[in-house]
């Protein structure tokens, strides 16, 4: 009994193996084909050039559905909004488009400080921006208008060309606001309107992939950065400060040291103020992480202490009682449409072209997020046209540029919102708010706006956290991130956003010149090879090296490979062929050396047969000993023809040019395989440095065959005249394995080059 409670489980796991040894042996498959090289595969697949119509003859095509096409392409609106679901998504869509500008409302006061201005062009940034995307958008998640990085991007441009030490007023030295304003009003406005027309420009030529080179760490390094300057940029409203206006790079290290400095001189009713609004607002963002689930509609917290704090520093009058700075006049309507300056131009182009490029790539970013999360495509480059005509137009109303933020995007999404439906309803609600409600914020303090500003910087200073990541997942990202972040905090948004940039395309470079070579062998019973440094099982085929690099070889690796590949193969390639050359040539001096000695010894010999000579001869005689010197002259440079012959063909006959027959040591393999899987292109540099690989181990009687070659890379080697005598299409292979067993059908032939054979 105990036996057979014992041999049941063994019986079990042993037939639970036999199982799982016949589904793998039925998983297994069989495929039976000739070798094939590359000349032989293009013959079989009946390879030509792929035809198709140029793309500059469709943009030249007029009809009635290419200008409906384009239509579509470029107003997205008629393409989805009459076929929009109104009692499925409207509902959701107005309870998004007013919790949206619920948030708007208090960021859009509250940014304008950040970008230098008075705060009711924040709100007319919220306004004409957000309509212009809800026509040409096609994300119909993201919200459009103020955010910190672009307003603290801004600032730093307005500060910078008009500092508050440009406009004091001589008698008491004080700063005059009004002018301060309207002269930074004018530069914001043209520089939006510029930050538009790089966008608009860049998405007609579709140039929406400029933003790849921004790559994820980068752009996370950068607005954590970007974070860190609006909270310091925020502190003089905190402590009731005034500071000198700085910009450039350190700039930020003057501000901290500055307030530092001016500690003393702090308000402490603006303190109180900002302490306290800070905690209410940290508070009520808790209590609706807790109440997510309970709760249709998050708690307004901003909107709510806006109120809140306009009515008390009303009712209490801190600006009189307790010298806390509030926002002062807010005028309603919309202003009018103001004209660009084209003289400032010049001076905002570089700093045009940086708001450009963040600002899209935050855009597309939070984009394309969305998207994947719901099922639908952006197209990347009507996004840089919509971003860029939101720009454009609202340059022109007096708003500063703008981008999409991710605070209010998430709570777009997060409260039902299915289309820019809720874009437009949300700057309806703003539009309500600056031509009627706008005079009641008049006495809402400073303080408050830099609370709000400083609570909503959470989600993009707890990047920080990525450090922890990027160390474990790869280190390579994590020095980009922290690089982008410490040229971003010393030298400024834009110039620490081009270092970054450089400094990442740089590391490209530099991770392309260094891959990883590796000499792969076959997995047994297999047509797999792989690294035999990374794979135990993976053996070397006896005579064969096959060698792979991970990255495609071009003008910048091309010697590097080369020199990898030689110190792989376990042979001082270059020290083998001196050493072969020398002794062939110091062959071929001992042949000649040889040849003219027999030639001396042959012609004196000539000479003591010919110098016998009578005084007593008759001109006959003469005449006839003349004769038979000539003969005897002529049989012997006959003689030296034939020696000379035969002298080259013994050497023909034993191979005086191999390296056995030099007595040089021999490579271990006949042949090499060289794994081109990874190559996407060949440029010039490329090709000379494969000649070269091929003749110098053909030099040292190596047969070096390709294998893997995509069909682009055959075609620029064919282009780039790499084929010829020496280097057929026979020397590619369709696969690893294809010229692995080629390798082994034709091992090592001891034949003379021709050239070697020309020479002696």
């Amino acid at each position: 009994m105990g036996l057979s409670e014992t041999s049941g489980p063994r019986d079990t796991q042993v037939l639970l193996a036999m199982t799982e040894t016949v589904e793998l042996r039925r998983r297994d498959y069989h495929v039976e084909r000739p070798l094939l090289n590359q000349k032989q595969l293009e013959e079989l697949g009946r390879w030509g050039p792929a035809t198709g119509t140029p793309h500059w003859r469709t943009w030249l095509q007029c009809s009635h559905a290419r200008a409906r096409a384009l239509l579509l392409q470029y107003l997205p609106v008629l393409a989805w909004l009459p076929q929009y679901p109104v009692r499925e998504w409207l509902l959701g869509d107005l309870l998004s488009g007013l919790s949206v500008a619920i948030m708007q409302l208090p960021q859009g006061l509250a940014y304008a400080l950040l970008a230098g201005l008075p705060p009711v062009f924040g709100l007319y940034s919220s306004f004409y921006p957000v309509f212009i995307y809800f026509l040409f958008g096609t994300s119909r998640h993201i919200s459009v208008g103020t955010f910190a990085v672009m307003s603290v991007m801004v600032g730093s441009v307005t500060e910078s060309l008009a500092p508050d030490e440009a406009f004091l007023q001589s008698p008491n030295s004080t700063v005059d606001e009004a002018a301060r304003d309207a002269a930074r009003v004018q530069l914001a406005s043209t520089l939006s309107v510029l930050v538009g027309l790089f966008q608009v420009g860049l998405g007609l030529v579709h140039f929406g992939f400029v933003v790849t080179y921004l790559s994820e760490p980068l752009v996370r390094g950068y607005t954590t950065a970007a974070a860190v300057q609006v909270f310091v940029s925020q502190l003089k409203y905190v402590f009731g400060l005034h500071l000198r206006s700085s910009s450039g790079p350190l700039s930020l290290i003057y501000t901290v040291i500055e307030v530092c400095r001016k500690l003393p001189q702090s308000v402490i009713g603006t303190i109180v103020t900002a302490v306290v609004a800070g905690v209410v607002l940290v508070l009520v963002k808790l209590l609706n992480d807790k109440l997510q689930r309970y709760l249709p509609l998050p708690l307004p917290g901003e909107l709510l202490m806006l109120i809140g704090a306009t009515g008390i520093s009303y009712g209490v009058g801190l600006k009189h009682r307790f010298g806390v700075d509030v926002v002062g006049n807010i005028p309603t309507g919309l202003a009018p449409p103001m004209a660009p300056s084209p003289q400032l131009f010049a001076k905002l182009v570089g700093n045009a072209f940086t708001i450009a490029v963040v600002g899209f790539a935050i855009a597309i970013s939070l984009g394309k997020i969305f998207a994947l999360r719901h099922g639908y495509r952006v197209d990347s480059n009507q996004e840089l046209v919509a971003l860029g005509l939101s720009n454009l137009v609202g340059g022109c109303f007096q708003c500063f540029p703008v981008s999409c933020s991710m605070s209010r995007s998430l709570v777009q999404e997060s409260t039902g919102g299915n289309t820019q439906v809720a874009g437009a309803i949300s700057s309806l609600f703003i539009l309500i708010i600056i031509l009627k409600l706008g005079e009641l914020f008049q006495d809402l303090p400073k303080a408050v706006l830099a609370a709000t500003i400083i609570v909503n910087l959470k989600g993009m200073l707890k990047q920080f956290a990525d450090i922890c990541s990027l160390w474990k997942a790869n280190r390579v990202d994590l020095l980009i991130w922290l690089a982008t972040f410490v040229a971003t905090l010393l030298l400024n948004l834009d110039l620490g956003l081009a270092v970054a940039v450089v400094f990442s395309l740089l590391l490209l470079v530099v991770r392309m010149q260094l891959p990883h070579y590796s000499v792969l062998g076959q997995v047994p019973d297999t047509d797999i090879y792989r690294d035999m440094a990374e794979y135990l099982e993976a053996k070397e085929v006896p005579g064969v090296k096959v060698f792979r690099s991970s990255a495609t070889m071009c003008f910048a690796n091309a010697e590097l490979y080369s020199d990898a590949l030689k110190q792989r193969c376990g042979v001082d390639v270059d020290r083998l062929i001196s050493r072969k050359k020398k002794l062939l040539r110091k062959q071929e001096l001992k042949l000649k050396r040889l040849q003219k000695e027999k030639l001396q010894k042959e012609t004196a010999v000539s000479m003591c047969t010919t110098t016998s000579i009578h005084v007593n001869t008759s001109d006959g005689d003469i005449d006839s000993n003349n004769v038979d010197g000539s003969k005897a002259k002529a049989s012997t440079e006959s003689k030296l023809e034939d020696t000379a012959a035969n002298g080259q063909e013994e050497a023909k006959a034993a191979n005086p040019s191999t390296l056995k027959a030099l007595g040089l040591p021999q490579p271990d393999f006949h042949s090499l395989i060289l794994d081109m899987g990874a190559l996407s292109f060949m440029d010039t540099v490329c090709l000379k440095s494969l000649k070269n690989i091929f003749r110098d181990f053909q030099e040292i009687e190596v047969e070096v065959y390709m294998a893997a070659c995509h069909t682009p890379v055959v075609a620029q080697l064919e282009a780039g005249q790499f084929f010829d005598a020496s280097i057929t299409k026979q020397h590619l292979f369709a696969s690893v394995h294809d010229a692995v067993i080629f390798a082994l059908q034709h091992p090592r032939s001891n034949q003379v080059s021709p050239v070697l054979v020309t020479k002696l």
